[in-house]
């Protein structure tokens, strides 16, 4: 081993506090051969007081090995000095601040110094494996005629950005049932505020629910009827921009260089007209003109309207829309003032790539991860990539943030931005229940966008945003009962939603995966292909294993001189012989109840 090994660290090494008594060390060093890696450590005043904790290589990329270290202390942690061990298999390396050296340092050392109890990472506990689903609400269905607009269209008519079709808040009151049945734990609402146009992100009023849905007391009456479910709801805050007739922007328009409020925009010039030329604004869309978050003033209605919401009609949390290109200021503050007042609420930042930046445990619990979607969609639905590549991305993807932000992560296949995963397979629906099945098995807590349960496709916006499906005729009822299974069994199994991630297969088109804790272990395997194949699987313990679909039981077969994925990371006990329909996934788990063989 030489310093080669770890040239690329970019980021790490990095700690991380899981609770006040306990740090989380993370270490990336570059895929080369496995080491045995360990970090010392000691009091600041008892420098002869070393200890030492073996690190643990989590994650595995194209490039890199990551590891994994936890340091627990019987007191909040203070004033610790800490250095890297790195052995390889003829020498070892020291990593400290000042880089590698061949002799354990004596200065130069990393130090944590206090835990602050607001750098603690920490996600509400709800929110960690939790199923979502989205609703676009005024396509979702319509429940009380007598609010739609005059010109409202015939249900089902095809969407345009202009058409109204009638969806409102009575029309999610009145399929609760669906989607208990289809086991969702928290809905998301698109924004439903007093605004401009049908998708209602140019908002005039943030205190009043748009007349069209059914106003605030039914909203209130909605959020109740989803509590007494056992649901969660987030609602939609477009806290980025407004729209023209906003009474803040209305004045500027009204007053010109006298109105009070000319700092709240991005002005460019005056006299200010509708028209990108005089303001920034979202995408060079006039009709929504971009706030100036950093503006004080701003930044404290939004606060005022986000705890608004929590405090006086008891919404669990927010989805923040292009959080990114909000002033980091406002979430910053958000997180400390809300969180305080109501530890459990969920902040959930869109974002469309990494998200680094919002997710460094001062803002966001979560972010819209699309670089799940576009992983899962090139893997499964284009098929540009292999399983090896697929793979590559999800590890790299994991090990950028810590692992309880993984839990929380919100993973969508797609939304009202893109078009249909479904729409990317070209309607192939076994393409969709493949890509479903690895969003309902994966680290996180899937998304699923209204009416993908049952068979929906469309283009991106506005095609995605067709009406719902509620003839049962028309609705894909196979389908539906296969998500109804997949919730079903990530709801029942504990290490689905919080366990661990281990890859122990990737062969072409073929991928497979294994989610476990301490309690027991439950393998998926995808098959990409189409075409028919039978793989060798390789599996933890001496077990019986079941198809938990079918109930079907796999011999276990020994392992012999066999190399089979992470062999150096993970110890097999066995492997399984499994015929693979084409474009199918199988789910299987150990008999909890049986003994190890």
């Amino acid at each position: 081993m030489n310093k080669e090994a770890i040239r690329h660290t970019g980021t790490y090494p990095d700690i991380y506090l899981k609770d006040r008594q306990t740090l989380i060390l993370r270490l990336r060093t570059a895929k080369k051969d496995m080491m045995q890696c360990k970090v010392i450590y000691f009091a600041r005043t008892s420098p002869g007081e070393k200890k030492s904790v073996a690190m643990e290589c989590v994650l595995r990329d194209e490039l890199f090995d990551y590891y994994r270290a936890e340091l627990k202390f019987r007191h909040p942690a203070r004033y610790r000095k800490y250095y890297f061990e790195l052995g390889g298999k003829t020498e070892a390396l020291y990593l400290s601040a000042w880089g590698l050296g061949r002799e354990a340092p004596e200065d130069g050392l990393f130090e944590f110094l206090y835990a602050n109890q607001t750098e603690v990472i920490h996600t509400p506990e709800w929110s960690r494996g939790q199923i979502f689903y989205q609703i676009f609400p005024e396509r979702f269905d319509n429940g009380n005629p007598d609010l739609s607009p005059p010109d409202c269209r015939e249900w089902g008519t095809a969407p345009t950005r202009e058409n109204y079709m009638g969806g409102d808040l009575q029309g999610i009151i009145d399929h609760l049932d669906h989607l208990e049945e289809l086991g969702v734990q928290c809905l998301y609402l698109n924004p439903i505020f007093s605004a401009d146009f049908n998708h209602k992100y140019a908002v005039t009023d943030y205190y009043y629910v748009d007349n069209l849905f059914g106003g605030n007391e039914k909203f209130r009456e909605l959020v109740e009827k989803v509590h007494e479910k056992g649901m969660k709801i987030i609602l939609d805050g477009v806290f980025n921009h407004t729209g023209i007739h906003f009474r803040q922007f209305a004045d500027i328009l009204e007053n010109q260089e006298d109105s009070g409020y000319k700092d709240w925009y991005h002005i460019t010039k005056f006299p200010v007209t509708v028209s990108n030329a005089c303001y920034e604004c979202v995408g060079a869309y006039p009709y929504m003109p971009k706030l100036n978050t950093g503006n004080p003033q701003v930044r404290e209605m939004i606060l005022e309207i986000m705890e608004y919401w929590i405090s006086e009609y008891g919404i669990d949390g927010w989805r923040l829309d292009v959080a990114d290109e909000v002033d980091e200021s406002v979430w910053v503050e958000a997180r400390i003032r809300l969180k305080e007042k109501f530890p459990g609420i969920l902040l959930l930042g869109e974002t469309w790539g990494p998200g680094l930046r919002l997710m460094d445990g001062s803002k966001m619990d979560s972010i819209m991860n699309y670089t799940f979607r576009d992983s899962v969609r090139d893997f499964l639905a284009y098929e540009k990539i292999d399983a090896e590549q697929f793979d590559n991305r999800i590890q790299n993807m994991l090990a950028k943030y810590p692992e309880e932000m993984n839990q929380s992560m919100f993973l969508p296949l797609d939304s009202h931005d893109t078009e249909r995963f479904l729409y990317f397979c070209q309607g192939k629906k076994e393409k969709l229940k493949l890509g479903a099945a690895f969003q309902m098995t994966f680290v996180g807590a899937p998304s699923i966008y209204y009416g993908d349960e049952v068979g929906m496709t469309g283009a991106n916006d506005p095609d995605c945003r067709r009406c719902m499906i509620w003839d049962e005729e028309k609705q894909d009822r196979e389908l539906l009962e296969y998500y109804q299974w997949l919730t079903g069994v990530r709801k029942r199994e504990a290490c689905i939603r919080t366990g661990r991630y281990a890859v122990n297969l990737c062969e072409g088109r073929m991928y497979g995966f294994i989610r476990y804790d301490q309690e027991e272990e439950i393998y998926v395997l995808i098959n990409g292909e189409k075409e028919e194949k039978t793989v060798n699987l390789p599996v933890f313990y001496k077990k019986r294993y079941f198809d938990m679909e079918t109930g079907k039981e796999y011999g276990l077969l020994p392992v012999g001189k066999r190399e089979f994925r992470n062999s150096d990371m993970y110890s097999y006990g066995g492997m399984l012989t499994v015929p693979m329909e084409p474009l199918s996934v199988k789910i299987l788990k150990a008999d909890k109840g049986g003994k190890v063989l």
